[in-house]
């Protein structure tokens, strides 16, 4: 939980930077997607440890209650979404990228929004699902389905393997929905879910997209 001074407030699907900067004074900068609601009374991150990170593994090992950083933002105008906006709203996440969407849940329950929503969420393993307790919550109007992509628990009765064509026409809203499509995970898939639901008659103009990797400044 961050509480930056002088916060000007945020739109669901923003991001803020984050920098350090040692004693030498050489900096490391990367930037994290917001977890938390506006309404929450504090800005929250979601940090995924890299063993070989330069900014996460301070942030998880060292940073301490009352430590202070360097931050700047909010950041970004177009993968937002706020409930004026309408719907209905298709969200597709791959690991991480689930954390711009959680922010964009918490709006949708703070707001008491009717506003459809749909998140298909991609990930590993059951045990790696980002707040899976939070998206096992019933909140009207959500729906929540989990793919995983390596391991399934026994007696699991949702779908494995990989988000392709198949896996989002069975589990993503129609293109005569009209939905507003987020995706939002590592490059390769993004591109890969991107391409598949323009294929399955989505249009690409309806089709927002984020990604990160190693060459995005981010961890």
């Amino acid at each position: 939980m961050l509480d930056p001074p002088d916060w000007p407030g945020h739109r669901p699907g923003q991001h803020l930077d984050v920098r350090l900067t040692a004693p030498d004074g050489y900096t490391a900068q990367r930037s994290y997607s917001i977890a938390s609601a506006p309404e929450a009374p504090h800005v929250e991150l979601i940090v995924d440890r890299l063993p070989d990170g330069e900014v996460s593994p301070y942030l998880t090992d060292e940073l301490r209650a009352g430590d202070e950083l360097e931050v700047r933002g909010p950041f970004g105008g177009w993968f937002v979404w706020q409930v004026e906006m309408g719907g209905p709203l298709q969200l597709i996440a791959g690991g991480s990228g689930v954390v711009p969407f959680l922010a964009m849940l918490d709006h949708h329950r703070a707001a008491g929004s009717e506003v459809p929503i749909r998140l298909l969420y991609s990930v590993r393993t059951q045990s790696e699902v980002i707040r899976r307790q939070r998206l096992a919550e019933p909140q009207p109007g959500v729906r929540v389905d989990l793919v995983l992509t390596r391991e399934s628990p026994p007696g699991w009765a949702g779908v494995s393997g990989r988000v392709d064509r198949t896996v989002l026409s069975r589990l993503a809203l129609p293109p005569e929905a009209e939905a507003q499509v987020f995706v939002c995970g590592p490059t390769g898939f993004v591109d890969a879910v991107a391409n598949a639901m323009i294929d399955l008659g989505h249009p690409s103009e309806k089709i927002k997209t984020e990604r990160f990797g190693a060459s995005g400044g981010t961890e």
